[in-house]
């Protein structure tokens, strides 16, 4: 079994399960960048490989269920994991795979989970089988602690319209509560305007708000936003706090996203801002 924390400033760990992009802009890469900037060892599960850069995905090959929770066991088996994040899963076969492992597993050492429900790349390539839907409903909401969706996500989740206001977040965001996650962040960066809104919905609500920034630059920023929240709840940080601290800092990376050079496409957000600084 992994080791308990020896004492209270032990290690912050969090644990991604995602696919690699080969760019390094979103997937797993971008998790594990957001989980050092946030100051969060990262461990990693990779559930598929695609073949991808800031313009398109080109190819995607899936790692095999038996694969994924084999990489699951050895984490937990050795290692304490303070918060888990789950991106990209394929298939029915490996989101049950990744749903029962994590069971067996935090039913021992209960840790907070974030489910972003990846389903379309920035290029607006496919990355989820429709018949995964109904499997990742069913299996991974009930397991969240937080779920992450986009307004086209949250609309394909519920198999309705997509929000074009608060209202509709709002209501959207109860329903996809009711399947299980404890809250909801609807993330309204596909919305309209110039002030870009998210809305936490739980028990109480949490509006979260902030200029639009003009930038290509974007890809990654769904990926970064629920690693960085599972960063803050690898730290003890309550969901709310949790949560604000992510915005804050994605929107931070958002703003210096330009100052990177990387690709011709869409490129990533600056997650090492902070560190880096500007140019």
């Amino acid at each position: 079994m992994a080791q308990e924390r020896a004492q209270e400033g032990a290690t912050p760990i969090a644990l991604t399960i995602a696919g690699s992009d080969s760019g390094g802009g979103a997937g797993i890469q971008a998790d594990l960048k957001s989980f050092s900037a946030l100051g969060v060892y990262g461990a990693s599960v990779i559930t598929a490989i695609t073949a991808q850069n800031t313009r398109a995905v080109t190819g995607i090959q899936p790692v095999s269920a038996d694969m994924v929770a084999a990489q699951i066991d050895a984490v937990f088996d050795d290692i304490a994991v303070d918060a888990v994040k789950i991106g990209m899963v394929g298939g029915p076969d490996v989101i049950t795979t990744v749903a029962a492992r994590l069971r067996h597993h935090l039913a021992h050492r209960p840790s907070p989970v974030v489910v972003d429900p990846v389903m379309v790349a920035k290029s607006g390539d496919t990355l989820l089988p429709d018949d995964a839907i109904a499997a990742m409903t069913r299996e991974l909401l009930p397991l969240a602690t937080v779920l992450t969706p986009n307004l086209p996500e949250a609309a394909a989740l519920l198999g309705r319209p997509v929000a074009q206001d608060e209202t509709a977040m709002r209501t959207q965001g109860h329903a996809l509560r009711a399947l299980g996650p404890r809250f909801v962040l609807m993330k309204g960066g596909h919305g309209q305007g110039e002030t870009c809104t998210d809305l936490l919905v739980g028990a109480d609500e949490v509006t979260l708000t902030a200029p639009r920034v003009i930038t290509k630059n974007t890809h990654g920023t769904g990926c970064s936003l629920s690693s960085a929240i599972a960063a803050g709840l690898a730290r003890r940080l309550a969901v709310h706090d949790a949560t604000r601290q992510a915005h804050a800092w994605l929107q931070a990376a958002i703003r210096a996203a330009d100052g990177l050079r990387v690709g011709s496409g869409h490129g990533p957000v600056h997650h090492f801002h902070a560190l880096w600084g500007q140019p």
